[in-house]
């Protein structure tokens, strides 16, 4: 990203007002939190995953959790729940064309945190002392 660029993104980004204000904040506080990206990841692997199989897979999270944060990625447009007219009933979540694309900046910067984990761990270790 070019120094113009990130001028540009920062000037929209009004960290002084609430998330209601400004709504590139609000989006970043919703995608970047622990669960959301944990389901994503989840989801981008698995491709499609029944509400008990995504909590099997994302370690600590409550069912109330999972619901509210299933809804809140739904709601957006990043996950897609399909509910099957079954006894019992059957639902799947699967990743959006958007949610793929979020996965993908996820992956992003996942590749950017692997490299730098070792400085990270000593600077906290330093840190500590």
């Amino acid at each position: 990203m070019n120094d113009k660029r990130m001028q540009e993104m920062l000037a929209n980004l009004d960290v002084e007002n609430p998330s209601e204000v400004c709504p590139i904040k609000d989006v970043l506080a919703t995608m970047l939190d622990k669960w959301t990206m944990m389901i994503v990841l989840v989801l981008g692997k698995h491709k499609v995953l029944r509400f008990a199989d995504v909590k099997r897979s994302v370690v600590g999270i409550s069912p109330k959790m999972l619901t509210k944060s299933l809804r809140t990625l739904e709601r957006d447009g990043h996950v897609k729940r399909t509910v099957y007219p079954e006894v019992p009933i059957r639902v799947e979540y699967n990743l959006t064309d958007q949610g793929s694309i979020f996965l993908k900046k996820l992956v992003d910067l996942a590749d950017w945190i692997v490299p730098h984990v070792p400085t990270i761990v000593k600077n906290r270790e330093e840190f500590i002392k």
